[in-house]
């Protein structure tokens, strides 16, 4: 007989593994955008912060989060507060409770 739970368990778990997909992919197409930013060494504050919106959505993702932290420390040089707000974002969205006590 199958638990209830577990039966549960592997329906949510189905429903997660395409938007962990999604999240995978979004980072990969944010990936050249924040490297063009990186390299040219963009002061556009609208489109960094724009493009730090739109990461936070797949920082949950390893990628995601990898190139979040890049576009974060290069913006930390032109905005310190702004980049200190999206890092309170991130960890309002993606940290767990155990993760800040610690």
């Amino acid at each position: 007989m199958t638990d209830p739970y577990d039966t549960m368990l592997a329906g949510i778990k189905s429903l997660i593994a395409p938007l962990n997909e999604l999240q995978q992919q979004a980072a990969q197409a944010c990936a050249p955008i924040v490297e063009h930013i990186i390299r040219s060494r963009s002061c556009d504050a609208q489109h960094i912060e724009r493009t730090l919106d739109c990461l936070l959505d797949c920082a949950c993702h390893p990628d995601g989060l990898a190139i979040f932290k890049s576009l974060c420390r290069y913006y930390f040089t032109l905005n310190p507060a702004a980049t200190a707000a999206y890092v309170g974002y991130y960890r309002e969205m993606w940290d767990s409770d155990t993760e800040v006590e610690q």
